[in-house]
């Protein structure tokens, strides 16, 4: 159930919002081996003049959050970056462009149906 959080200057993704929210998806399914029907993933957008970035990057750079139950292994978050850059290499995106932190959580800190997760079963495995 993680939740991400795409942010990238305004104005490069045009029409193709939505294709880009589908390709991190795919990215998280492929590397931390969510269901695809679990999807938790915003796109925000900022003017040019609200994003300083590293000098290295190019136009399209972009940092994504996806806050996720803790309990994924090396090799899974390995995966979901490797995955992250083939993903968003269509939109023009060079691996130096893409910048991911993961923020785990315990599951007793993530609330659910009005539960913490850590007392439900949540429908898929966290140590992948």
């Amino acid at each position: 159930m993680p939740s991400t959080r795409v942010e990238t200057r305004r104005g490069w993704i045009g029409e193709r919002r939505v294709e880009l929210l589908e390709a991190v998806q795919r990215a998280l399914v492929a590397g931390i081996a969510i269901p695809e029907q679990d999807r938790c993933v915003r796109l925000v957008e900022y003017d040019a003049d609200a994003m300083l970035v590293p000098s290295h990057v190019g136009p399209h750079y972009m940092v994504i959050e996806i806050t996720l139950f803790t309990g994924r292994t090396i090799e899974a978050k390995r995966r979901l970056y490797a995955a992250l850059a083939s993903e968003l290499a269509p939109f023009g995106l060079a691996s130096q462009d893409i910048k991911t932190i993961l923020i785990e959580v315990d599951r007793s800190n993530w609330g659910l149906r009005g539960l913490p997760a850590s007392e439900m079963d949540v429908g898929f495995k966290v140590d992948v």
